[in-house]
This record gives structure tokens, sequence and C-alpha cells, in this order.
């Protein structure tokens, strides 16, 4: 019965009160309210009231009190609609079984969009049956419906007692148990896996593992992984597979949760070839995940692996890959045979630059190697050549020009003059060159040159200019040079006479001393009498 208290403030909820004032009483009684006749009949009454706005605070006073005969106008404003819908739904969830079986009875004849609202109520009232009845609704065809009674339902699990989560989850672990001839939706198979994952039961393992692989949707799939994040699970050589595999997905969504599993699984030497597959997954963030997992494993497989990544788009993953393989000893060793092997001038620069800051360090036979190749695709004309000689000269630049000058000079003693002159080409593009390298390269050239004696060859050819720049540029007379070339042959010397001797006054002395470095060779030739020509009408005689 109500006391005083109780029976003035169950007269304020008349309407000749303010509405706040009734509002807030409403909210008082189905506080410290008690079952009461009196105060059922007054509740009952004022949920007739036409202000909406009160007749929320009366709903949410009835199903904390859990007045059983309000059920049939609750349900009335259940299917009216609008906002007091679902916290009249929720009063009703509040009333026990009977006003949960008349909640699952409304949903077969109300609107999608009401039955959402009543999905979500139903975990407010609270008991087992209640949690019972929502899981029921998991298996609905309507995924709103669904996933409107998991969110409710996740919401009410810290309120379950020990008893009520165990028996939530035996209930829902016979529902997921696999059925020949039968399946769940995707939308409730998650809804359910959710749940289980949420309860924390350890049998719960065994539903997921199989729900983690395809052809299961990403959307369970991914909840698996989380629910077994959770449990922190063992795992083992088949296990790590799976999750792997998962890892590897193209939908990140599955691929995250996995790796927060695998970043609390060591990474085992007999197992190693399996992880390296998640070097090769599409997305960057699980191969920079790798890379941290496998940074202290030195094998030629790992350095393999790295040396892909090379390759990606993602610069970021370049870069740490490149770090990882010049840690390594296997890593230095791939990345110069992927330089010496790849056929393309791209690659060939990105392995060079990889192993820039740590070419100082390889031993002179991987050098060696690197320098016989460089070597190889000069003479062939192929631009991979650039990349090795770019590593070399980060290595030791002196020691560079010394082997390509050792090469050149080899080339030319075995009568090979154009390939010494690519040698010599490439040495003179150094400003700093000095004036026996440039003669070398000058007379290299007089050596596979047509001998052109028309004066528009004085112009044309490479050769000439050489020594045109020595003549008007040097430390040591370049006719003096000229002498001790003893490799040159007297057309040699015939045709460069011949063209200074027409030249200025350098020229023509430079010119005057080679038609007579060719008479000298050959005084009984032709090539001797027309030197003696050439001197005469030039006045050099």
């Amino acid at each position: 019965m109500l006391d005083a208290t109780g029976k003035k403030l169950l007269q304020l909820l008349e309407p000749d009160h303010p509405l706040e004032l009734r509002c807030c009483a409403a909210q008082v009684l189905g506080t410290i309210g008690t079952r009461d006749v009196q105060l059922a009949t007054g509740l009952c009454q004022a949920l007739r009231d036409p202000e909406a706005s009160f007749r929320i605070p009366v709903m949410a006073a009835i199903g904390q009190l859990k007045i059983d005969q309000a059920l049939p106008q609750l349900l009335a404003l259940i299917r009216a609609g609008g906002v007091e819908a679902e916290v009249a739904a929720q009063a009703a969830a509040r009333l026990g079984a009977k006003g949960i079986r008349a909640l699952q009875d409304l949903m077969g004849q109300v609107p999608p969009g009401l039955r959402r609202r009543i999905a979500s109520a139903l975990p407010a009232g609270g008991t087992a049956g209640a949690g019972t009845a929502t899981i029921d609704v998991l298996l609905d065809s309507d995924p709103g419906v669904v996933d409107a009674a998991v969110r409710s339902l996740l919401g009410e699990i810290a309120s379950f007692s020990a008893a009520q989560r165990r028996a939530l989850v035996d209930h829902v672990l016979e529902i997921v148990k696999p059925r020949k001839g039968s399946s769940l939706a995707p939308p409730s198979e998650t809804a359910l896996v959710r749940l289980l994952a949420a309860l924390g039961d350890p049998r719960s393992a065994a539903a997921f593992w199989p729900r983690i692989e395809p052809p299961h949707p990403p959307e369970l799939r991914a909840a698996a992984l989380q629910a077994l994040g959770a449990l922190s699970p063992s795992v083992d050589k088949e296990k790590l597979k799976r999750l792997l595999d998962c890892a590897c997905d193209a939908d990140f969504r599955v691929a995250a949760p996995a790796l927060m599993i695998l970043k609390t699984v060591s990474v085992a030497d007999r197992a190693l070839d399996d992880w390296l597959v998640l070097l090769d997954a599409p997305d960057p963030a699980v191969r920079r995940f790798a890379l941290e997992r496998l940074a202290d494993k030195d094998t030629p497989k790992v350095a393999e692996a790295l040396l892909r990544q090379l390759r990606h788009p993602d610069p970021a993953l370049r870069n740490e890959a490149r770090a990882r393989l010049a840690e390594t000893k296997h890593g230095r060793e791939a990345l110069a045979v992927a330089l010496r092997e790849t056929t393309s001038v791209d690659e060939a620069w990105t392995f060079a630059r990889a192993q820039a800051p740590f070419v100082r360090d390889y031993p002179a036979g991987l050098r060696g190697k690197l320098f016989s190749q460089a070597c190889t695709y000069l003479e062939a004309g192929d631009r991979r050549a650039d990349a090795l000689l770019f590593l070399l000269r980060e290595a030791d630049a002196a020691a560079l020009r010394e082997q390509l000058e050792a090469r050149a000079l080899g080339l030319r003693k075995k009568k090979a003059y154009a390939a010494a002159l690519i040698y010599w080409r490439l040495l003179t593009r150094d400003p700093a060159c000095g004036e026996a390298l440039r003669f070398e390269m000058a007379a290299c050239g007089l050596k596979v040159s047509e001998h052109d004696l028309a004066v528009e060859s004085r112009t044309a050819d490479p050769s000439l200019q050489q020594f045109a720049r020595l003549i008007h540029s040097h430390d040591v007379d370049p006719a003096e040079r000229l002498k001790q070339a003893k490799w040159l042959a007297p057309e040699d010397w015939f045709y460069v006479g011949f063209h200074f001797a027409e030249g200025n006054r350098q020229e023509r002395e430079f010119g005057a001393q080679a038609l007579r470095l060719a008479i000298q060779r050959s005084p009984r030739s032709k090539l001797a009498k027309d030197a003696k020509s050439k001197l005469r009408s030039t006045g050099l005689a």
C-alpha cells in the first residue's frame, strides 16, 4: 500500500499540475514505488494522457515496477510507432516472460522499422528469457533486425550473471553447430559470433576457427578473428597457416585482426617458410608487419623475399626493405646477385642505390665481379653499366678510375682500339682528367678513324678535336707524346699532320712534327712523298 509520500506523488500525475512536475513525479515513482494496485492503476491511467512527453517517463516507470496490466496499452503504443514505440517496447520487455512473448508475437504483425525497435528492446528485460528471445531474433531474415538485436544485447551483457552468460553460450553454440542441409544466413551467423566473442567463453574457440576461412564472407571472418584474438588462443602449425592466409587477404578487415593474433606468435625457424607469404600480401601494412617480425632472420629465402619488396610502389616499404637487406649477410649477397642478373635498367638502378650505403664493406672478390659485369655491359652498350659503375664509384672512386684505365690500356695493347676507346671516353668525362688519358683517347680515336683528308673531317673527327685541345692547352708537348706512341702507324701520323699543317701557328708546328714522324717511320713509301709534298706546300719544309 502506498505511503503518504507515494500518494502525494501519485496526485502530482494529474493534468492540473505543470508538465515538468508531472514528468518528475513519474520518474520518482518508478524509482521508489512498489507494486501497489493504486499506483498501478494511476500509472495505467497516465498512459492515456494526450501529452507524449509525459507518457514516456510513465512507460519507463511501468517497466521498472513491472506493472503487467499495462501490457495491452504498451503494445498499442508500439503499433502506433513514433518515438514512444521504442520506450514502450523496452517497458514491455521488463514485464518478464509475458512481455517477452507478447513482443515476439507482435514482431510478425508490424512493419520492418518497428520490428527493429522491438528487437532492440528485447534485451532490456535483463533476464535469461530475454536473452534467449533476443538470440532467436538474431535468426531473423531482416539484417536490420538482426543488427539492432545484437547491438542491444551486447550492451546488456555486462549486467548478466555468470549463470546467465553460460546459458547464453550454451544456446548460441547449439545454434552455430554445423548441420547437414542447413546453414545460417551470413548476418545472423556474424551476429552470433560477435555475441560469443563478447561473452568470452573459451569453449567458443572451436566455433571461431572454421569461420576465419573462405568462403565465409569478410564480415564473419573478421568477427571470428577478433573473437579469437580476445581469447588469446594457442596456435599450432595448421592454425598458423590459417592465420597467415587471413593476414594475406585482400580485405583489410580480415587481415587486421589476423595480424593482431600473429603479433603474439613467435616466429620459429621451422615455420619460417610459412611466414614468408606475408611478404607477398596485397596490403603494404601486412608486408611491413612481416619485415618487423622477420628482422632477425638471415637466410637466403628471407633475403630473396625482401628483395622483391624493392619493386613495390610504396616508397616507405621499399626503404624499410632496403634497410633490412643491408643489415644481413645474405641480404647484401642477394642485392649484389640481383644487380648482376637483372635485365631491367630501372631495376639495376634500384638495386645499386640500395647497396650504395654499405658497398664499401664488400669484399674485393665481390667488387671484382661487379666490375667485370660492368665492363661487359659497357662494351655492349648496355645502359645497366651506369648503375654498376655508380655503385663501384660509391665504394672507391679512385680505385675504379685505376681499374678502368688498366682495362683500357689492356685492350689498346691487344689492338682492341674501339673497345679501349669506350673506356677512354668514360674516363675523360671527368673535367679533372689528366693529359695522358686525353692523349690516349685521341690516339685510339686515330686507330678507328677513317683518315679522311677532306677539309670537312677536321671538325667532324673527334680524335682531331682532342688533339686540338691538347695542342692549345698542355703541360707536356703533345708532339713528344706522339713520338713515344710507337703503337701508332705512319698513316696515323700523316693524317694528323696533314690536317694540322694548315692551322694556326701552334697547330702548324704540331702538324709539321707529325708529318716528319711519318717520313722517319716509312722513308721510302708513297706516304713519305705525300708528307714531304704537304710540308713544301704549307711552307713547313
